[in-house]
């Protein structure tokens, strides 16, 4: 079944601008707008099939975990809770996701050589909502550019970070 484009599918055309009001755009970006900012994103499939690669390597290692693969702006598109991953491993997998595709790919595990050495920044910043600075948050990526984020806890930090992997993989 095939949906039907809604209002809000439809791309609405911007006037053109006077000559004299006409702002001038570069050749190598055809059609860019300088009130828009057109921020690639992964699509619903691409995030499952990453959350998919995940279960695998998890499975490989005998560990169950949560997996949340969220878009470039840090939403939400895909998840699994393995049968005996923590409950509150559910929030963390989704909120490791976040705080990449909200720190433009910053893997959740760099955070801290980050702060280490700035206890202001330290003390301050673990006040953020949702942010988390342990590993299990890896940036998904197309064409050297980020475009979601998967997030996995409920093992190990560094067992977290290879299942992530495993998944980001899944789209390279």
């Amino acid at each position: 079944m095939t949906r039907r484009p809604t209002g809000h599918d439809r791309v609405r055309p911007r006037p053109l601008a006077s000559r004299d009001t006409a702002v001038h755009q570069p050749a190598d970006r055809p059609g860019n707008d300088p009130d828009f900012i057109m921020a690639p994103t992964v699509r619903l499939a691409a995030a499952q099939r990453a959350v998919a690669a995940a279960l695998d390597e998890a499975d490989r290692l005998s560990v169950d975990v949560c997996i949340a693969a969220a878009d470039s702006g840090g939403h939400l598109l895909a998840f699994a809770r393995m049968d005996r991953a923590p409950l509150l491993c559910t929030q963390l997998a989704q909120d490791k996701a976040y705080s990449v595709s909200s720190f433009g790919g910053l893997p959740t595990g760099e955070w801290w050589r980050l702060l280490e050495s700035e206890p202001a920044l330290l003390h301050g910043i673990v006040k953020t909502d949702r942010l988390v600075v342990f590993g299990g948050g890896v940036p998904l990526v197309s064409e050297g550019r980020t475009v979601g984020a998967i997030g996995v806890s409920g093992g190990s930090s560094e067992q977290d970070v290879r299942i992530a992997e495993a998944g980001a993989a899944a789209l390279s």
